[in-house]
């Protein structure tokens, strides 16, 4: 994978998560990001699930802005979070790429979990993608993507590697919209 992609991917990232095009990540550019998911998910803003979902973003916003130096109330900028990001996906390891991300994608996974196993099908799959704004079209190539161990479901730990495949290039399958 060229660094022009990843590259490519991370700004494209920033762009969608600067919700307010203000140039700068801040917490409530993250708390939009997360009440987007959840009303493209149908779900009630006050609902558990949702609230999972806000902590993890924040959570995530923690991450970013400790790394960078700014705190808790900072700002990103775009080079911090291009620079940021591509220390977790590509130099801090797997172990904590999925400490960092790993709430994100169960929040998400809690969200259109319908049966509550813990698992995504291939019909809650679809339902993910359409819920952050993908071409619910593609969704079944996508999950025979993803589904890596082939029992037709997936698993956070595959969802997670999916997330870096993506960001490595060697997956199109964007899951964090």
């Amino acid at each position: 994978m060229t660094t022009a992609i990843a590259n490519d991917r991370l700004q494209k990232r920033f762009e969608k998560w600067d919700a307010d095009a203000n140039g700068v990540l801040e917490r409530a550019d993250f708390q939009e990001e997360a009440a987007k998911i959840a009303h493209g998910f149908g779900k009630a803003q006050e609902s558990r699930e949702v609230q999972a979902l806000k902590d993890a973003f924040n959570g995530l916003f923690d991450y970013l802005a400790r790394e960078a130096g700014v705190g808790p109330e900072g700002q990103l900028t775009k080079d911090q979070f291009l620079q940021v990001t591509g220390d977790l996906i590509f130099q801090s390891g797997e172990a904590n790429f999925n400490r960092v991300l790993g709430p994100v994608v169960k929040a998400i996974i809690g969200i259109c979990d319908k049966n509550a196993d813990g698992q995504i099908n291939a019909e809650e799959f679809e339902a993910w993608l359409g819920g952050i704004g993908v071409n619910r079209a593609e969704a079944k190539e996508a999950f025979q993507q993803v589904d890596t161990d082939n029992d037709g479901e997936l698993s956070l730990e595959e969802l997670l590697a999916a997330v870096r495949e993506y960001h490595f290039g060697r997956l199109d399958v964007e899951l964090l919209g």
